[in-house]
């Protein structure tokens, strides 16, 4: 623990530094606007997320914003390796996928909503715009890192006759895995932002977006700035955290093999 904390020390600072002037800057707008309906105070934000915490009707709220935001990656994650496995072996497939993933990027994610709201639930609909978002962003990740990989390595199999399924599991994986997994944190918490969005557009149930548009319609600005923070903070937790899960890992793994 000591050396994680050594290694990261500039990190850690920075983030400090950062966050304090995140707060320098509140608290300035807070008292050059003057309106708390507009900019509403630190403390009166803190007692409410304070509030917040003690509630169960929070806390499930959060559990199924996390559940949603979870099926959603899992969903994009499998969907881009098994599409970007096949794109690396058949050249037909993957120029076949370009206009697709391109369309996918370009949906503006307002009317995506909208129209997932006729055909689907408020429910579901947050699933779905987050894996429209996911997708395509991951499938380019899996791509790239495939594109990186040794191709020597993948010469050599062919020239030994080994299968592509061979080549994709013990070949190609083992090489992109590392990169692919060190950039899961950050998407999944882009994902959270994203399911969050969604269903205060949806106005979901047993959702933080939901309480978020409660919150809204009810004028309740300290609890909608205390419930924004939740998912901020939820998100930069989730992906500091897988982040460091698959260093230690990788790294434990490394010794293991030496």
């Amino acid at each position: 623990m000591k050396n994680f904390l050594a290694k990261r020390k500039l990190n850690l600072i920075c983030s400090v530094a950062a966050l304090l002037l995140v707060l320098l800057i509140w608290v300035i707008a807070y008292y050059a606007v003057g309106d708390d309906y507009v900019v509403p105070s630190f403390t009166e934000t803190m007692v409410s997320l304070w509030a917040c915490l003690g509630e169960g009707e929070f806390w499930t709220a959060f559990a199924f914003t996390l559940l949603r935001t979870a099926e959603a990656f899992i969903i994009s994650f499998v969907l881009a390796a098994v599409c970007a496995s096949v794109s690396a072996f058949s050249k037909v497939f993957g120029e076949l996928l370009k206009p697709f993933m391109a369309v996918l990027r370009a949906i503006p994610t307002l009317a995506v909503i909208l129209l997932l709201l006729i055909w689907t639930t408020p429910g579901v609909a947050p699933v779905i715009v987050t894996i429209l978002v996911l997708f395509p962003m991951l499938y380019a990740q899996f791509s790239a890192a495939l594109g990186e990989a040794d191709g020597g390595l993948a010469e050599m199999a062919k020239v030994y006759g080994i299968s592509k399924k061979e080549r994709l599991f013990k070949i190609y994986i083992p090489q992109i895995a590392p990169n692919i997994l060190a950039q899961s944190g950050a998407a999944f918490s882009l994902g959270l932002k994203l399911t969050v969005s969604a269903e205060v557009l949806s106005n979901t149930f047993k959702s933080l977006g939901g309480l978020m548009q409660t919150a809204r319609n009810f004028l309740q600005i300290p609890r909608l700035a205390a419930l924004t923070l939740v998912a901020v903070f939820a998100g930069l937790i989730i992906e500091v955290a897988l982040s460091a899960l698959v260093g230690v890992t990788f790294k434990w793994r490394k010794r293991v093999g030496e």
